[in-house]
């Protein structure tokens, strides 16, 4: 019987937070794969991990008894990692990661703390870039890891899932009160509004994907904010929404970020969803940056 340690971590992590949800937060997962993650778990150990009620999750006795050997087994493997990395990279190269624009704002410092706490000496640069600067920084060497909007089909380069994120609609909230119903907006309902996007050269084929499903909703324009080949700020987008005559794409981060008279609002059925890619060299041989990968991958 085999059992990974990032299903092991996200086992603690639900028990710690006390319920899926703010697990699934904490882990930058959705919270359906999270909880087939630990169903699955709990199929192959034959046993309930876990008593779920209205107050949330709290572990059965078996359950008791895994969380303390799964901590265990963590701190161990952290140990060990630690041990035989650590000694061989200490104090030599950077890890230079490329970074987009509007990550979720825990995931890369939750990520990167969990790693330096491994690897103390590890110096972590930050390079922020639109997904085909990073693709030819990841190529030429610039960078060692890079997170980006596109998958790439390159032999040379590997990829994991790192984070999805259903995109909302931000608009203004009169917009809001005339279009929403309490599970959200249908997308097919913002086509009098256009779409405060970004230029095509930053992730071609995200802008290709995103293009295509507002299209095929009766969303035509785009908002001349996306016309010029430059990064689309949150302040931009906000700007282009405050209008009235544009909504601007986000993850639910930011109903919680928002100015007077703008709303977030989720789209009916998820039809937009984003995801982010960890891309890498497949002949890269650091330690430090397999263990950043393992730290990023999304658990599904």
């Amino acid at each position: 019987m085999t059992m990974e340690i990032r299903v092991l971590r996200a086992f603690v992590a639900v028990v710690e937070e006390g319920g899926l949800s703010a697990a699934a937060r904490r882990l930058h997962m959705s919270q359906p794969s999270l909880s087939q993650t630990i169903q699955a778990l709990e199929k192959q150990l034959g046993v309930s991990l876990l008593e779920r009620d209205h107050t949330g999750v709290r572990p059965t006795e078996r359950g008791a008894l895994l969380l303390r050997e799964a901590r265990g087994l963590i701190d161990y493997h952290d140990r060990i990692v630690a041990t035989v990395g650590v000694g061989d990279h200490a104090n030599t190269m950077p890890l230079r990661v490329g970074v987009p624009l509007e990550l979720p704002p825990d995931f890369l410092p939750a990520a990167i703390a969990r790693v330096t706490a491994i690897f103390p000496d590890l110096d972590v640069q930050f390079r922020h870039a639109r997904t085909t600067d990073q693709v030819t920084e990841l190529r030429t060497g610039g960078i060692d890891i890079a997170l980006l909007r596109d998958r790439l089909a390159d032999p040379n380069i590997d990829t994991a899932l790192a984070i999805e994120e259903p995109m909302g609609a931000i608009m203004t909230a009169a917009h809001a009160e005339e279009l929403a119903h309490p599970a959200g907006v249908s997308l097919q309902h913002l086509a009098g509004l256009r779409w405060a996007g970004f230029p095509r050269n930053d992730a071609p084929a995200w802008h290709d994907q995103v293009s295509a499903i507002l299209r095929s909703h009766g969303v035509e324009g785009i908002d001349s904010v996306a016309a010029h080949d430059r990064p689309v700020t949150a302040e931009v987008k906000l700007a282009a929404a405050a209008t009235g005559l544009a909504f601007a794409l986000a993850s639910a981060a930011w109903a919680r970020l928002l100015p007077t008279g703008l709303v977030w609002l989720p789209l009916t059925g998820n039809p937009i969803v984003r995801r982010t890619w960890a891309a890498w060299r497949t002949d890269s041989r650091r330690r430090d940056l397999a263990y950043l990968v393992s730290e990023l991958e999304l658990t599904t």
